[in-house]
């Protein structure tokens, strides 16, 4: 029960009815995927520096082929979260991308991921992936959306990009991995 209220305070105000049941994620994963995104904005917390200014937008960027579509766009349009709003930017390219707060890597191959995660391994950008090594390629959040919604943290990627992620998403994560050890919680 404490695990159900977890996740769906994660879930925020931008899907409520997904506490109805679990046709609702297996309908719409991709949409669910991009309310984690947003609320992750809510959960991370990122040094001052990752910001050009208090006022400046979160930048969400998608990295390789976008499996969002208009669905991310849909999510984040007028929403705000710390006072700032949400932008979006999708490219083929880390190097022709915005300085992003958070970036969902969707490339397939895992060169290609793992060279882009190798790039941002000091920075502050929380990086999030589906694929099934992601963490031990080097990135922070792996989001599988299925019958259910699991979450693995790489605790060690973030502390060394200077990120901290609150308790609250390490309590409903399925995995976590901390000082080199990859941790089944759940």
């Amino acid at each position: 029960m404490r695990l159900a209220k977890l996740l769906i305070v994660l879930y925020g105000l931008v899907l409520p009815c997904l506490a109805a049941g679990e046709e609702m994620i297996a309908a719409n994963p991709d949409r669910i995927k991009a309310a984690f995104l947003r609320n992750f904005a809510r959960y991370v917390v990122w040094p001052e520096a990752a910001f050009p200014d208090a006022g400046s937008s979160w930048h969400i960027c998608i990295l390789g082929p976008d499996p969002f579509g208009n669905l991310l766009d849909e999510t984040l349009e007028g929403r705000i979260e710390q006072g700032r709003p949400f932008e979006i930017f999708r490219n083929t390219r880390l190097d022709a991308s915005p300085s992003c707060q958070i970036l969902y890597v969707a490339f397939d191959q895992p060169a290609q991921r793992r060279a882009v995660l190798a790039a941002l391994q000091h920075r502050p950008v929380l990086t999030v992936g589906d694929a099934d090594d992601f963490l031990l390629e080097g990135g922070m959040i792996r989001l599988q959306v299925g019958e259910r919604v699991e979450m693995s943290i790489n605790l060690d990627q973030a502390k060394a990009a200077s990120l901290r992620i609150q308790t609250k998403m390490l309590e409903v994560s399925r995995q976590v991995l901390e000082n080199g050890i990859l941790r089944t919680r759940r």
